[in-house]
Order: C-alpha cells, then structure tokens, then sequence
C-alpha cells in the first residue's frame, strides 16, 4: 500500500470512530450496553491508550531483516476474525469510568491526528521499531505498526456500531 493508500484506511476507521463517540451524550457513552460490554466511552479510552504506542514510532529502529510486511497477514488474522473475543493487555484495559465526553474525544483527536501525521510524513516505513515487543508479535516495522493501529480501530468500530445499536 502506498502512504496515500494507508492514510486514508487509517483515517477513514478513525473518522468513523470520532463520529459515533461524537453523535452520543456523555450519559449514553457511560451506559454499559448489555451484560459483559464495555461502554463505548470504555472503548474510547481502551483506543486512547493503544494509540499511545505511537510513541514506539518516534524512539530506536533498526534495518529490518526479513520481508517488511511480514506480520501484516497475522495482525489482520487477529484483528478482522470478527468470531472470537480478545483479551486485552492490562496496560491498555479502559478506566472503569464515568468519562467526560470533551476530554475523552480531545485527547483521542490528538493521538490520531499525531499517527496520521506520522504515516504522512515518514519516509521510510520499513523500519523495525525496537523500544516496545508486541505480545506474541514482537518488533514491528513502520508498515506493520500503522496497519496494526488500522486494524485494531476497524475491530473497535464495528464494537462501537453494536454498543450504539444497543443504547
């Protein structure tokens, strides 16, 4: 995929989600939909925290020694088999909440807008990114991270589109 190509995925997933979290009150992002759900304010603030390692993106990398998209197929695999229910890791598990609407949709703007601005801008996307190993994953390259933050939005929104539905 091309920058242009990957910039628009990314940014189509994350429009989508800034609407939907948009279009709700403060009261129905803190409602828990059905038994087992989080809240969507939930869901925005467990894509708040994964966006944070955007910071990977910005410390060491090295030369990449094996095909640069190589982890692409197994990230999709996870995240669009839409059949099974994922855990999260502790450090990206959602605050219990309530959420303020402004604060929750300001700062995930700001994380977005900060991966959109590095998808524009990086050059070279084959990179491995070393300062932080996925789990089960490993180190990511460029490529490979902006679709693993791609995919994992495309994930969320669709949850995101059952919570609204069930509000």
């Amino acid at each position: 995929m091309t920058h242009n190509e990957l910039l628009e995925a990314f940014a189509h997933t994350t429009d989508e989600l800034t609407h939907l979290l948009t279009a709700l009150t403060e009261e129905q992002l803190n409602t828990v939909p059905y038994e087992g759900s989080w809240t969507a304010a939930q869901l925005g603030d467990h894509l708040y925290k994964s966006y944070g390692i955007a910071t990977v993106l910005n410390g060491k990398s090295e030369v990449t020694t094996r095909p640069v998209e190589a982890k692409i197929e197994g990230i999709k695999g996870v995240f669009l088999n839409f059949e099974t229910r994922l855990q999260s890791p502790d450090f990206i598990v959602p605050g219990a909440g309530p959420f303020d609407k402004t604060i929750l949709l300001g700062g995930l703007t700001k994380r977005i807008n900060g991966i959109k601005e590095y998808i524009k801008n990086t050059d070279d996307l084959s990179v491995t990114y070393v300062d932080f190993e996925l789990p089960r994953m490993g180190t990511l390259t460029g490529l490979e991270w902006v679709q693993f933050m791609t995919m994992h939005s495309v994930r969320h929104v669709r949850q995101l589109k059952r919570i609204v539905a069930a509000l």
